[in-house]
């Protein structure tokens, strides 16, 4: 299959052209094909002549996206209906990643793929702009949402953690705040799977299991051998600029049904710290 990848250059898209690695691929980061720019993008889409386009390029950053709510709908909902118009005008479907944060994180259960979505931030609310846009756009369409992404490419929740207690000797950490964490290199090995298919929709792709900021802290330092002492806080004490979804844990109930499951969230930061971190565990 010819795929090509926006946004190749972040976390999700690195692991995205290893796990696709047998397929003719074209990638692109930011700063050699930019997704506002709906003129560009259909000129390189259109030669390439992808069947599939996988949409990683977003303003991911939700202080940046709060702090700019326009330039979050610009790239992240704009950007997404440029790259769905590209990818119709060339007869390709489209993988675009979407995040928990279109959820509002009440429910007491984990959501499913047609629950009511209510984002309460900028970046929950771009995104789903982007989702929106999708579905209007282009009928051959792929939309995944999933949360809390770490792996290779940068430094993420794991390292982020060692760092601070290098330099702090102690931590201060959120307890209500409940997710899945997700390695980049399952989802997109996952996504790889799903784009063999032509089920066509909306998918929740996460490690199974939950935990809090602090749960998956705490197993970060297991893992790392550290113990150091950590305060625990809740999200009205910790003060964010950015309002966070308390529980935004989200069922992966389409993919499970084409067979499509990553491995609980604890296994697989096992494996991402023995590999990236170089934590014996």
């Amino acid at each position: 299959m010819k795929i090509l990848i926006t946004g190749a250059d972040g976390q999700l898209g690195t692991a995205l052209q290893s796990a696709l690695s047998g397929h003719h691929m074209t990638s692109f980061d930011h700063a050699r094909l930019d997704i506002t720019d709906a003129a560009a993008l259909r000129t390189v889409i259109a030669d390439a002549g992808p069947e599939a386009v996988i949409n990683c390029a977003a303003l991911t950053d939700t202080a940046a996206c709060e702090g700019d709510p326009e330039n979050a709908m610009l790239v992240n909902a704009m950007g997404a209906r440029n790259v769905a118009e590209a990818a119709r005008e060339a007869g390709a479907a489209m993988v675009h990643v979407s995040t928990n944060e279109v959820f509002d994180g009440e429910k007491s259960s984990a959501y499913d793929e047609d629950d009511a979505t209510n984002a309460i931030n900028a970046y929950g609310l771009s995104k789903l702009a982007g989702e929106e846009v999708v579905r209007e756009t282009l009928e051959e369409h792929f939309i995944v949402r999933t949360s809390w992404l770490y792996g290779p490419g940068r430094a993420s929740f794991p390292e982020k953690i060692l760092n601070a207690v290098r330099e702090q000797g102690s931590l201060r950490l959120v307890t209500d705040e409940v997710a899945s964490p997700t390695w980049t290199t399952d989802l997109a090995e996952a996504i790889a799977h799903l784009i063999e298919t032509d089920a066509y929709g909306t998918y929740h792709l996460t490690n199974e299991g939950e935990c809090s900021r602090m749960e998956w802290a705490e197993e970060v330092l297991r893992l790392a051998g550290v113990d150091v002492p950590i305060e625990e806080t809740t999200l009205a004490e910790y003060g964010s600029p950015v309002g966070k979804p308390k529980r935004s844990t989200l069922a992966n109930n389409r993919a499970a049904a084409l067979g499509i499951t990553l491995r609980p969230w604890q296994e697989a930061l096992r494996y991402h710290m023995r590999i990236w971190v170089g934590a014996k565990s």
